[in-house]
């Protein structure tokens, strides 16, 4: 088994907007191995979000390789792609996207319901998530009645309930004060020692990305390593 769960090669991206086309990404290189943690930084509009995306499977790069735990994912339909990503990675964005109608526990254990686990099952392990995230005290919140950390908490107990090999992170903390970010961030980090799990962060924070094990940039659609 290769000890990457995440590879790309010579990927671009090339949006069309108006009579130019905006070349984003210009033959990125990366390998995520499995337990790693690395950080991409960059300036607002370098196409960090765009790239994290590509990764993960949600957007078609214009040329290049990805694969995900080995699997080139050009070589699959929409279906097989969802469960690759369903089964291999996380995903926790700048807003939650919790949906507002389900209770924190029902949004943590929707990932597993997704995939036709059973309830009683989904529900056990969305409760396990959300203690080791501190919100065993909130299982029966909706997202309104939740803080904007504890919702991110939340988030991230969604993103880690399916076991994933990798989580992708779009500025996970970019829509919460200092404090409430280092402390979400810690969370993170203190979970993905215990599991193991490997953690890609796209952030704008050079000092929360220096916890991370490596830190990359993304500068003129390339990326290199930070200085």
């Amino acid at each position: 088994m290769s000890d990457a769960v995440l590879r790309a090669v010579g990927l671009s991206r090339t949006y069309t907007q108006g009579p130019q086309p905006v070349e984003v990404l210009r033959g990125v290189d990366i390998e995520i191995k499995r337990g790693e943690t690395v950080a991409i930084v960059g300036a607002s509009g370098s196409g960090k979000s765009t790239l994290l995306h590509c990764l993960g499977g949600l957007d078609t790069p214009s040329s290049g390789r990805v694969e995900i735990d080995g699997q080139a994912l050009d070589a699959l339909n929409e279906t097989q792609k969802g469960t690759l990503r369903n089964r291999t990675l996380g995903f926790v964005y700048q807003f939650h996207h919790l949906l507002p109608e389900f209770t924190a526990l029902e949004n943590v254990a929707m990932p597993l319901i997704i995939r036709r686990d059973a309830r009683r099952s989904a529900l056990g392990e969305a409760l396990t998530a959300l203690t080791d995230v501190g919100m065993a005290h909130r299982l029966h919140h909706t997202p309104a009645e939740l803080s904007g950390g504890e919702r991110q908490r939340a988030a991230i107990a969604r993103a880690l309930v399916t076991g994933p090999q990798c989580i992708l992170a779009d500025e996970p903390t970019g829509n919460l004060d200092r404090d409430t970010a280092r402390a979400v961030f810690g969370v993170m980090v203190e979970l993905q020692k215990k599991a193991g799990t490997a953690i890609v962060v796209v952030t704008h924070d050079r000092e929360l990305a220096s916890r991370m094990g490596r830190v990359l940039e993304l500068n003129a659609g390339r990326l290199t390593s930070a200085k």
